[in-house]
């Protein structure tokens, strides 16, 4: 009888972790001031993403270490399976990343576009672009905003 129990405990753990969905976690490198960079990560969690903040006052180290290629930089720069993220990037376009699984770098949105997540202004919406980083560094658009 205790073999059937302790058969039917493991079997239900092992249901429930095929069960339970996977969140991706994300490392997101920023500076220790940003506010920005705090309703972004706050965005993503609302999304479903688990998020991993790490204070730095040298964020431009793991812009170079990750592939951000020059003029595409913003303010905070993240790591998702393998994947760099910088910048506002919406939680949308990220898991439209993970679930195509493209051969890239990565996301990028460069500066700071009011309306972006993170970037909320009363309503106010400026157009911007969320380019895919191809693994030789070029870039093309992924989607607009």
């Amino acid at each position: 009888m205790k073999n059937f129990v302790a058969s039917l405990l493991v079997l239900g753990l092992v249901q429930a972790t095929w069960a339970a969905p996977t969140t991706p976690v994300i490392d997101v490198y920023k500076s220790p001031t940003c506010g920005c960079c705090n309703k972004w990560i706050d965005h993503l969690k609302a999304n479903g993403f688990t998020v991993r903040a790490h204070d730095t006052e040298n964020v431009q180290a793991h812009k170079v270490r990750l592939g951000v290629p020059p003029g595409y930089g913003s303010c905070h720069t993240a790591e998702v399976n393998g994947y760099v993220i910088e910048g506002h990037v919406p939680a949308k376009e990220m898991k439209r990343l993970l679930k195509e699984k493209p051969r890239a770098r990565g996301l990028v949105v460069p500066a700071m576009p009011v309306g972006s997540p993170g970037m909320e202004a009363g309503g106010r919406m400026d157009p911007y672009d969320v380019f895919l980083v191809n693994r030789d560094g070029s870039t093309r658009t992924y989607a607009q905003y």
